[in-house]
């Protein structure tokens, strides 16, 4: 193909992101995704509680996700959000289809690192599915995960612990690359210094219940934007899209 100024074109701009939440258990992922427009949950988990809240029944096999999937982009609906709850939970069906395409009883039998490459393929089919809902109907997409800390080697720095989405780290990667916004949810932690003697000071950390979302990546955690967020926000849909479409 020939090269020239008449080749070059503009996108189209897509305005519904790709939401990647995570955080510890109960910290109100679910709510955020529930609170978010016309939302339609894939439940993984049982992990909705009291939620009032639009959902097909539990996901229990690779073929259930992908024919939700498809029947969101193939039927007339008014949802405008899809919400998966939750990927970590997704994470098993993942393994078991790569595993039933290459005729193998688990992820390690492909040997050593070999079975989290072709978990890959399936982790892309399922993102490729959600950005078809995305590009062409519209949808924002919601994934909520747990949080697990793992050590980080830094080749800058010595070695630390942080906070990031409880899955494999191949898995991790490709979907935080995927996502627009990889989100961390905590409660909010404040730190106070008290002297004990002479010179000496204890430092305590103070919870208030505050629960905070975080946008920008720290030592203590992962973490993105695309939209120039600001690095906190109230753990709410209300406070995200306000900052993300602010008046």
């Amino acid at each position: 193909m020939a090269i020239s100024l008449k080749s070059i074109s503009r996108n189209v701009a897509v305005t519904t992101p790709r939401i990647v939440l995570y955080g510890p258990h109960g910290i109100g992922k679910s709510t955020f995704g529930a609170m978010a427009p016309q939302s339609i949950f894939l439940p993984l988990e049982d992990g909705m509680g009291r939620l009032v809240v639009d959902h097909f029944p539990l996901m229990t096999s690779w073929s259930d996700v992908m024919d939700a999937i498809g029947t969101l982009y193939q039927e007339e609906h008014d949802y405008k959000t899809i919400v998966v709850d939750t990927i970590d939970w997704l994470e098993p069906l993942v393994w078991t289809e790569a595993c039933r395409r290459h005729e193998k009883a688990n992820i390690e039998d492909f040997g050593y690192g070999k079975g989290y490459l072709m978990a890959a393929e399936v982790w892309r089919e399922f993102l490729t599915g959600l950005n078809a809902l995305r590009t062409e109907k519209s949808m924002i997409v919601v994934l909520l995960a747990h949080s697990e800390i793992r050590r980080f080697e830094d080749p800058a720095a010595d070695p630390y612990d942080r906070y990031q989405i409880k899955l494999h780290q191949r898995a991790t990667a490709l979907i935080e690359e995927w996502a627009d916004c990889v989100l961390f949810a905590n409660f909010k932690t404040y730190v106070t210094q008290t002297k004990v003697g002479f010179n000496q000071t204890v430092r305590r950390g103070i919870g208030t219940g505050e629960r905070t979302i975080y946008t920008e990546e720290r030592p203590a955690f992962r973490a993105k934007n695309r939209y120039s967020l600001p690095p906190e926000l109230p753990l709410s849909w209300e406070a995200f899209a306000k900052a993300i479409n602010p008046i």
